[in-house]
């Protein structure tokens, strides 16, 4: 059964097209069709840890759409605030895989669904229930008029009292760093949790030493500014003081949805009102999980899962 809390996202997803082979894209030769999306693996990865899970978005109303809207229910994803839109085809990428895990991402977006949302779309109702929301540059940087509709999310959730978590999950793909720089000065002193990486950090302000990334942090009024650092860790600077954990070692497979399923395991942790040493614990094993696997999601893990590998323990397989 889900648990009480329930957390909000909203974005648009993809059907993800993994290679056959690692390497080079234009030396594979057959893909497998996944589901993909930065905030619907969000909301996958906290309901698989027991969160009550809300995602919002538009679906072509096509096949596609279906897979994703199918999968993401089964999921057990709240979907009520998901629509079907006829003429706008389900978005697409195709993933490329390098032999050490790391990889590219090409993304075949033009007129995405997403595009038909619009502010007035946003509804107090769509927030009952809700204890916090997350929020990603990549819902940001595929229009510019999703802006207007993160305006109307932030102004709800002040009403309401609703903590806001951001991770700025830079796409420069898709739009350029100026653009995502002006966005997010107007959405960071809304935003409560900040999960960023020192790259996508160094983009936005410039520098990322202790002083400025505490700077920064005071300056828009950030509670939680966490920093993920892959296999060194993550840190948070919190109430004046910085707390750190190390990565869990493990052999990466596929890095793509790690950092979402670290922002989930880094909420369940607030949302439980954990220590900031737990919280960072658990989401570094949520997302060390992830990359064990191949697919944006499919690593995402189950609360006994991660439980189980903080602490040590063999999982019985039969």
């Amino acid at each position: 059964m889900p648990e009480n809390f329930g957390v909000f996202t909203l974005g648009d997803a993809l059907i993800t097209f993994n290679p056959s082979d690692t390497g080079p894209l234009r030396y594979v030769p057959n893909f497998t069709r996944k589901v993909g999306g930065a905030e619907l693996n969000f909301a996958i990865g906290c309901s698989r840890l027991g969160l009550r899970s809300k995602w919002a978005s538009r679906l072509g109303g096509d096949e596609f759409g279906r897979v994703i809207y199918n999968f993401a229910r089964g999921e057990g994803v709240d979907m009520t605030d998901v629509e079907f839109v006829e003429g706008y085809p389900t978005s697409l990428n195709f993933k490329e895989i390098r032999e050490d895990g790391s990889g590219k991402t090409f993304y075949y977006r033009y007129q995405s669904p997403i595009l038909t949302m619009a502010p007035e779309d946003i509804t107090e109702k769509m927030f009952e229930g809700i204890d916090l929301i997350h929020l990603t540059g990549v819902f940001l940087a595929i229009d510019s008029e999703n802006l207007a509709i993160v305006r109307r999310v932030l102004k709800i959730a002040e009403k309401r009292a609703i903590p806001i978590s951001f991770d700025p999950n830079i796409r420069l793909k898709l739009w350029t760093l100026e653009q995502a720089k002006a966005a997010y000065m107007e959405i960071l002193p809304s935003v409560d949790i900040l999960l960023t990486g020192l790259d996508e950090f160094e983009l936005i302000i410039g520098d990322t030493s202790k002083e400025s990334l505490e700077h920064c942090a005071t300056r828009f009024g950030i509670g939680q500014l966490v920093i993920k650092d892959g296999g060194n860790g993550a840190r948070v600077y919190t109430d004046g003081v910085w707390h750190q954990k190390e990565a869990f070692s493990v052999t990466p497979i596929d890095t793509v949805g790690a950092g979402d399923g670290f922002d989930a395991g880094y909420i369940y942790g607030v949302l439980h009102d954990w220590s900031p040493e737990e919280t960072l614990e658990f989401a570094n094993g949520v997302g060390a999980l992830v990359t064990t696997v191949s697919g944006d999601n499919e690593g995402l893990p189950y609360l006994e899962e991660v439980l189980a590998l903080i602490r040590k323990e063999k999982i019985i397989e039969r």
